[in-house]
């Protein structure tokens, strides 16, 4: 004899919830997401009670640990010893939205002696129309509790190919960033120490970045959304089925933290080296600064990446730390939404937004000092305005400002307008190298060949000074003259 109790796809029970058979009921193919046979091996005249338990809450596990928002329903049985009964089956359909999967499961009891879930004596079978089936030996229960425990998968979507104008852009600015490098390092002697060192360490950081995002962005190892139902019956850690660390993708990304750090740290050092040049005038930087440059441009982003490293991530758990659809930084939670504790945040969004607000700032110092009108100045010394522009402009490049609209795409949720961000981001930023090409390496070449170049023209970043005469015991002939003169940064 049978007993089965179902239970609709809503939170109540359906109104014939409870039937009683004389034959083996099958497991129902309604629309139902519950449903449990009791088989007596003889007529029965006994109270058989049933209690279904909304959720865990009264259930506290040691071993099963959830973390997803999955609905976790317990059945309490109230079966006699003298009954005569044979088993109890009891099955279930999964029911998740459309991100999960299911990965496995176990049929389980709640033991009060372990103050646990306890698998013994129970097997478990997943049928063909998707019903997850338990089957329990009740000899070993009296008032006992039962549940399904059911480990999810999370359907990744995982990152498509890059675009190949994605390639292009990026194959483009690690040539143009070579062939910066080697110029700045040919041509040092005409521009001074720092600004060389600045300058080829930004291409350094910034060439290494773009190889490591065309050839280790996507992730090599791809766990597709099948069930991978283990034979033993062995409750799971979780609710949520988390891989080991396979394959190279977490040192990708954390590769891709540390260059990409260093690059707007050097930026942002770039900037700095920009500021006390007009601040101290004729002095320039101080002498210290090129050895404090290096130590604070390779040595932060280590310190960052360090950080992130070792607060989020283990071998058992890779998902803290990195994504599983593409090698970078983890940055949703397991509802998919935006979370403030990953380290996408704090490990690079907001030291790069700490840095992009520095170089705002030095930008708009520098911009309002090459525009100020010097009165001591004739109208053959001044400089042009599209002059001024451009130099402005190659500064913002450098600087990596473009970034800012990285920022401006978190934030939109219009879609066309989400869109249109996302291209222009996608074009400045592949591209930056080749735009550091232009205006940092074919200057010479511009002003030289004005009549071939006119277009790509970018301009000195100069500065104005005073001519003093000094002259000893008034003695005209022993004059020594300084000259106005305009220094290049490159």
């Amino acid at each position: 004899m049978f007993i089965f109790i179902s239970s609709g796809q809503s939170d109540t029970f359906l109104p014939d919830r409870i039937k009683l058979d004389t034959t083996q009921a099958e497991i129902s193919k309604d629309n139902i997401d519950f449903q449990m046979n009791v088989m007596f091996s003889k007529d029965f005249d006994k109270d058989v009670g049933f209690v279904l338990y909304d959720s865990d809450q009264f259930f506290q596990s040691k071993s099963f640990q959830p973390s997803l928002d999955t609905k976790r329903r317990v059945i309490s049985a109230n079966l006699q010893e003298n009954l005569g009964f044979d088993h109890i089956e009891f099955a279930v359909i999964p029911s998740v939205d459309s991100t999960l999967s299911l990965n496995n499961f176990a049929c389980v009891f709640w033991s009060y002696a372990k103050k646990d879930w306890s698998p013994e004596g129970c097997s478990k079978i997943l049928n063909s129309s998707g019903h997850v089936v338990c089957s329990c030996k009740p000899k070993i229960f009296k008032n006992a509790n039962f549940a399904i425990l059911m480990a999810f998968d999370i359907n990744y979507q995982y990152s498509e190919a890059l675009h190949w104008i994605s390639i292009t852009g990026c194959a483009l600015s690690v040539l143009g960033l070579f062939v910066t490098a080697v110029y700045q390092i040919i041509t040092r002697k005409s521009r001074g120490g720092s600004p060389t060192l600045l300058v080829v360490n930004i291409c350094m950081s910034m060439t290494v970045f773009y190889l490591l995002f065309i050839f280790g962005i996507n992730n090599p190892v791809q766990h597709l959304s099948v069930a991978k139902l283990s034979g033993q019956n062995i409750v799971p850690e979780s609710d949520h089925h988390k891989y080991p660390d396979e394959g190279p993708c977490t040192a990708f990304t954390a590769l891709l933290q540390y260059f990409l750090l260093a690059t707007f740290t050097w930026n942002t050092l770039y900037g700095i080296n920009v500021f006390l040049l007009f601040k101290n005038g004729v002095s320039g930087t101080p002498p210290w600064f090129p050895k404090v440059s290096l130590a604070i441009g390779w040595v932060l982003p280590a310190v960052i990446v360090g950080i992130s490293l070792g607060s989020t991530y283990s071998v058992k758990e890779p998902l803290g730390y990195r994504q599983e659809e593409f090698c970078w930084l983890a940055s949703l939670d397991h509802k998919q939404k935006f979370s403030m504790g990953k380290p996408m945040f704090w490990g690079f969004l907001l030291p790069l937004m700490l840095m992009l607000l520095s170089n705002m700032a030095i930008l708009m110092y520098f911009s309002h000092n090459i525009c100020r009108t010097n009165p001591n100045l004739n109208s053959s010394r001044k400089t042009p305005l599209k002059k001024k522009v451009l130099s402005s402009f190659s500064l913002a490049v450098m600087l990596g400002l473009s970034w800012v609209t990285g920022y401006i795409l978190i934030i939109t949720h219009e879609t066309n307008l989400k869109f249109i961000l996302s291209v222009v981001f996608c074009l400045l930023n592949t591209t930056q190298g080749v735009q550091i090409l232009i205006l940092f390496t074919l200057r010479p070449f511009l002003n030289s060949h004005p009549a071939f170049l006119t277009s790509l023209c970018a301009s000195n970043i100069g500065f104005h000074r005073k001519t003093f005469s000094l002259w000893k015991n008034k003695i005209p002939e022993s004059n020594e003259r300084y000259k106005s003169t305009e220094s290049e940064l490159a």
